[in-house]
C-alpha cells in the first residue's frame, strides 16, 4: 500500500470520528472536518479562535457532489469549472443539506470543486461528502504558505496532522473567490 493511500485512509478515519485534521488542500494547508458534522465544525471555530459568524469554505470532489448542496447550477457553470486555470471558490445562495454553522450571515455558502490535488480530492471521494477547508492559522494571523509556516498552536489543537506534502517548500496561494448571485450573474470577491 502506498504512503498516499495510507495517509488518505488515516485522515478518512479521523474525519469520520468527528475529528479535526490539518491537511494539504489544493491551495494552502487547511484545517478541516466532515462538513455535515456540526459539532466538528464548532471545534474548528474554537481551534482558530474565530467568530462563528465568519463562514468557512467547503471542498467537494465533483459537480454532482456540489449539486447536492446547492441545487441546480447556473447556466454555463459546469463549463466554467472545467475551464478554470486556478482553484476558484464559488459563493452560492440558498444552500441545502448543511449545518447552519457553515453558512454565512447572508445565508450563502462557499464551495470549491477540488481538481488538481491528489490527496485532498481522493479523500473527499472516499468520504463521499465535503470537507471543511479553512486556512491553518489563528484568526487574524497570516495564512501559512507551507506546512513549516503552520504555528505550533494550530498543530497542537487539531486531532490529526496529515504527513503528506509536509516537505513542500513552494508557497501556495488562497483560492480566487467568485460570488454567484441568485440571478446567476457573478462578481469577484477575491482575485
Amino acid at each position: 500500500m502506498s504512503q498516499l493511500v495510507k495517509e488518505i485512509q488515516a485522515a478518512e478515519e479521523e474525519v469520520l470520528l468527528g475529528n479535526v485534521i490539518l491537511y494539504p488542500t489544493d491551495t494552502v494547508w487547511g484545517i478541516g472536518c466532515d462538513a455535515e458534522n456540526a459539532e466538528a465544525v464548532r471545534k474548528i471555530f474554537k481551534i482558530k479562535e474565530r467568530e462563528e459568524s465568519k463562514a468557512m469554505i467547503l471542498l467537494v470532489a465533483d459537480l454532482e457532489m456540489l449539486k447536492h448542496y446547492v441545487g441546480e447550477l447556473p447556466d454555463g457553470f459546469e463549463e466554467l469549472v472545467k475551464q478554470q486555470e486556478r482553484p476558484t471558490t464559488y459563493v452560492f445562495p440558498n444552500p441545502q443539506n448543511l449545518p447552519k454553522e457553515l453558512l454565512s450571515q447572508d445565508g450563502t455558502v462557499a464551495i470549491r470543486v477540488v481538481q488538481n490535488e491528489e490527496f485532498c480530492h481522493r479523500l473527499i471521494r472516499q468520504l463521499a461528502r465535503p470537507i471543511v477547508s479553512t486556512s491553518a492559522n489563528i484568526s487574524g494571523e497570516p495564512s501559512p504558505k507551507t506546512f513549516a509556516d503552520v504555528s505550533d498552536r494550530i498543530k497542537e489543537r487539531v486531532d490529526f496532522v496529515v504527513n503528506w506534502r509536509r516537505d513542500d517548500a513552494m508557497a501556495s496561494k488562497p483560492s480566487r473567490i467568485v460570488k454567484i448571485e441568485p440571478d446567476g450573474s457573478q462578481s469577484i470577491l477575491r482575485d
